[in-house]
């Protein structure tokens, strides 16, 4: 019995379509995953700059305003040590010279509480500051987590496309819904803050 070469190319081409086209849409998957993750990672990274920056200038801020209190607290000591000793010189001055001694103690007496009242609004100053970059550095957490996490997830998928293994897709989604949410909590401020995770990797 002869066989026809045209009967073994309608053959293999049926079985060709037969066959099912998994690598296709698995890369195809992979990629449109990838691009999407490295856009997101992008947007986050303006964002996480940005929080940087502030913090830096949070930092600069406090440094600044407890080195203006510790200047008003020095005016402050000062200016108490010489109303200190103008009250004492003004016991044995004469009595010509006792009024000049008390006017003068009062001046630095006046002087020594406003370097207080100053020295109060610049600790507060510096409290605040303290409070602006913890709460900056809390999302500059959110987004260092959200950076390992996406990192990860990518590995996770190039190693797919090596590989043609729809579970490692798969398994490689849950690193990509965590790393996600910790960036949407960064860019919206959410509460979402593992502490404990963050800890470790601080």
């Amino acid at each position: 019995m002869d066989i026809d070469p045209k009967d073994l190319i309608d053959t293999a081409s049926a079985a060709h379509e037969r066959q099912p086209a998994t690598p296709d849409r698995l890369n195809a998957t992979v990629a449109v995953t990838v691009a999407i993750l490295a856009t997101f990672m992008g947007i986050c990274k303006v964002k996480d700059d940005n929080i940087v920056q502030a913090m830096q200038q949070a930092q600069a801020d406090k440094l600044d305003h407890w080195a203006y209190y510790q200047a008003r607290t020095i005016r402050q000591e000062l200016a108490q040590a010489t109303a200190t000793q103008l009250e004492l010189a003004q016991i044995s001055a004469p009595a010509a010279a006792a009024s000049a001694y008390q006017r003068e103690a009062t001046r630095y007496k006046t002087q020594a509480a406003e370097q207080a009242q100053k020295r109060h609004e610049v600790q507060s100053q510096a409290e605040q500051d303290q409070k602006n970059y913890d709460a900056l550095n809390y999302r500059d957490d959110q987004f260092d987590l959200s950076d390992a996490l996406l990192a990860i997830a990518i590995a996770m998928l190039a190693v797919t496309a090596l590989t043609q293994l729809w579970p490692l897709y798969v398994a490689s989604l849950v690193p990509t819904f965590f790393g996600v949410l910790m960036g949407l909590a960064g860019l919206c401020a959410w509460p979402i803050h593992p502490d404990t995770l963050i800890q470790l990797l601080s």
